[in-house]
């Protein structure tokens, strides 16, 4: 395999680990801020031991500050991606917020075309496309206020982590600054922002806790170490756009051990914004994009 096919491999393998975020959020039952600060703290383990401890975003070379954008934008992005999502899972279904977050390539693609100057082709332009009216059906099936906030985070969440996944491209050059710094900042800040939540709210049990450990370890910690080694050999679209495994295998899991099954508009429009980023993928490795 090639390093680029390997990237490929890493992303599909995070996506999978990504995907038990809906179940594994069923089992705790604490404040989703404080679970989002606790479960940071737990993807610092495998980050620190696959990359050391984490470098200063911000590099300070003789007298002269060196203040890269990139970085800092990727940790507060990854942090509002981590916060959004939670909550919104607190608020509507697990399949809801999922299929909502994965709204990221109608970003991306704007976001890549202006800041990176990647290509965007007509077949992507269709696939954001589709991605939008998939969308829309999920707003058709929740009008009770509850389902329309979560829903609202979920594109929040869709929108920072589109964010994320453009701020690691523009770091792909940049020799000093390594993407994992980033994401462990990112941790970190969710670290500080959540600990008055776990301090206020009392201690969850032991399930919540496993749940909250297992969420940290291997759905954020080493899920996002594979992300950030695939980030230097992918567009910045295909970081969003390849891990359709997540946002199939995300409600299955949910359906399967929680019995929580989405509504009729929301299974067609999930099926609609999978089948066009499906037919996205398929189409370039077809025709040979790589690009």
């Amino acid at each position: 395999m090639n390093i680029r096919s390997k990237s490929i491999l890493l992303l599909f393998i995070a996506a999978a680990l990504w995907s038990t975020a809906g179940y594994l959020l069923i089992l705790v039952d604490w404040n989703p801020l404080a679970v989002t600060g606790a479960s940071s703290l737990f993807a610092l383990i495998p980050m620190t031991i696959m990359f050391g401890k984490p470098q200063l975003i911000w590099k300070k070379t003789g007298t002269e500050h060196k203040r890269s954008i990139a970085p800092i934008m990727a940790a507060v992005c990854y942090a509002a991606t981590l916060f959004t999502f939670v909550t919104a899972n607190s608020l509507t279904t697990a399949a809801n917020v999922i299929m909502l977050q994965y709204t990221a390539p109608v970003y991306v693609a704007f976001m890549s075309a202006f800041l990176l100057k990647e290509r965007v082709r007509k077949q992507d332009v269709f696939t954001v496309a589709a991605v939008m009216a998939g969308m829309l059906l999920f707003f058709l099936g929740d009008m009770d206020t509850r389902g329309i906030w979560g829903n609202l985070l979920a594109l929040v969440s869709g929108a920072t982590f589109a964010g994320l996944a453009v701020s690691l491209r523009i770091m792909k050059n940049n020799t000093e600054l390594r993407p994992a710094d980033a994401i462990m900042w990112g941790n970190i800040l969710c670290v500080a922002l959540g600990l008055p939540f776990v301090i206020y709210y009392d201690f969850p049990g032991m399930v919540s806790w496993l749940g909250i450990a297992l969420l940290g370890i291997f759905q954020l910690g080493l899920a996002y170490c594979l992300y950030v080694k695939a980030v230097k050999h992918v567009t910045a679209l295909e970081l969003t756009l390849i891990p359709i495994i997540e946002p199939l295998l995300n409600p299955v899991l949910v359906a399967i051990f929680a019995f929580q099954v989405p509504g009729m508009f929301a299974i067609i429009g999930g099926v609609i914004v999978i089948g066009a980023v499906t037919w996205n993928l398929v189409e370039k490795h077809r025709k040979g994009i790589d690009t």
